[in-house]
């Protein structure tokens, strides 16, 4: 392949992948200005999910659920808490542990903010053929765990005293 055909290909890939960030960018304002009506901020919605699904997680449940830092998690339960749709209970079997719990009023913003994700969602796919969306979902999972896995570099081999090393540059 010469360097045409390659340099063209990176340029192909940067363009795809600012249009993948251009689409999340748009789809977290289109989707905090949803959630607006709710009485919720964007990222709140997830952890609220999560309870949803099994209430009373710990702080650090919620975290490794999210793929964030504790302290990320600890600053939304406080605002969420201090919005009256959670409260921290301490655990009835380790007193360092906080486990966090839908309150009346959380539960009541639950089905609110499903009906705006599912909105966002509507309008982001409209459009978009089922077929189209399964493929979208593959190579969206591909890239995350290209992206979410730690690069793994090689170490970069010496070349032996006294031999040239080789290349293997084409010419264009």
């Amino acid at each position: 392949m010469n360097r045409y055909y390659i340099e063209k290909e990176a340029e192909e890939v940067t363009k795809l992948l600012a249009s993948l960030q251009n689409a999340a960018r748009i789809g977290r304002t289109h989707m905090a200005k949803l959630l607006q009506a709710t009485g919720l901020y964007a990222g709140q919605e997830s952890v609220m999910e999560l309870l949803s699904a099994q209430d009373g997680q710990t702080l650090g449940q919620l975290a490794t659920a999210l793929g964030v830092k504790p302290p990320t998690v600890t600053k939304t339960v406080t605002r969420l808490a201090e919005q009256g749709f959670l409260e921290r209970r301490p655990s009835e079997t380790d007193a360092r542990q906080i486990h966090v719990w839908l309150t009346e009023d959380g539960r009541a913003v639950l089905e609110q903010m499903q009906k705006a994700v599912r909105d966002a969602e509507m309008r982001a796919l409209d459009g978009v053929k089922k077929k189209e969306r399964k493929q979208l979902a593959k190579i969206l999972a591909k890239i995350e765990a290209n992206l979410g896995e730690p690069e793994v570099k090689k170490p970069k081999k010496k070349p032996a005293a006294g031999k040239k090393k080789k290349t293997t540059e084409t010419k264009a």
